[in-house]
């Protein structure tokens, strides 16, 4: 549910080292439906509970790691709406017309964030061919999901300089907020999660030195026995694992965190409280931030900060 001008983050272009593998990867594996090809050859794929035309978007490149992500906003008088606001806050726009490089989305407007990000904003997308039934509708269609089920893409933590100004341009723009924050000793942002919705966060970002880093994008599974599932999933395919199956008490998630075949680091994830604008905001110490990651654990795992695409 959208309490502000922004939907959801929609749209997400990858890179991967070896297409045809990733594609079997996330098909296989993570439960993605592939919806097909561009024209210079990139691969669309969505979850099985999404409508709109596709969610994810991998390019083979020499090296894994982030092209965009793509916001979706409530109509395309806000679209319009917010790419001036954007104009005015100090980042430059750019137009990207309507089904040329993305088949199916509308008109994007696109920027690059401070923290070396590239950031889109659209309104309007065509409805998949495979969407959820409608009419009487059973929990799914003749298609039943597969792999570790994944339902939609959900959020994404990005890495770079400058997360305080980030989360400033996502606040006073996209009327997006932060359920949780995390500060230094000396009282500078850390790390910020920001939600347009319910969600107890849509995007999240931390201050890193390297711009446009990412450190996971991540799918909605239903509950803890779908990430029982994935588990499996993981140890059958002998899929490289990072961190879980655990609980964050940040955002109150359940969660796996694993690879790709690029490296390209992926999360499922289910659960998390119903978050709300009037709701006081949550707040970590950096020192209690690990516990904040990994409850079950308690304690701080150094690669999960340090690996990053």
């Amino acid at each position: 549910m959208s309490l502000t001008k922004t939907l959801r983050p929609g749209l997400i272009q990858m890179r991967v080292l070896d297409l045809e593998e990733s594609v079997r990867f996330y098909t296989n594996i993570v439960g993605l439906n592939e919806v097909g090809r561009t024209e210079d050859g990139r691969a669309m794929l969505k979850g099985y509970d999404e409508f709109d035309h596709h969610s994810v978007v991998l390019r083979e490149a020499d090296e894994p790691g982030f092209d965009y992500v793509a916001i979706k906003v409530e109509s395309p008088e806000v679209l319009e709406e917010l790419a001036k606001a954007t104009e005015e806050f100090g980042y430059a726009v750019d137009e990207v017309p309507a089904n040329t490089d993305q088949p199916g989305f509308g008109k994007r407007y696109g920027f690059t964030l401070c923290t070396g990000h590239r950031i889109e904003l659209y309104a309007e997308v065509e409805q998949a061919s495979q969407i959820p039934m409608l009419v009487n509708p059973d929990p799914w269609g003749d298609e039943m999901p597969h792999g570790m089920q994944a339902q939609r893409f959900d959020h994404l933590l990005l890495y770079g300089p400058g997360a305080a100004e980030a989360e400033r341009y996502f606040i006073e723009v996209l009327g997006m907020y932060a359920p949780e924050i995390c500060n230094t000793e000396e009282g500078t942002r850390f790390a910020t999660w920001l939600t347009g919705g319910m969600k107890a966060h849509d995007i999240a970002f931390v201050e890193y030195a390297t711009p446009g880093r990412i450190h996971h994008f991540a799918f909605f599974l239903q509950d803890w026995n779908n990430l029982g599932l994935a588990a499996d999933l993981i140890g059958k395919n002998r899929v490289k694992r990072d961190v879980g199956p655990t609980r964050h008490a940040i955002t109150r998630g359940q969660t796996i965190y694993f690879f790709d075949p690029s490296g390209n680091r992926i999360e499922t994830y289910a659960g998390g409280y119903a978050a709300y604008p009037d709701h006081p905001q949550r707040f970590w110490d950096l020192s209690e931030v690990g516990r904040g990651l990994f409850y079950y654990e308690g304690e701080l795992i150094p690669s999960f900060l340090q690996v990053v695409t």
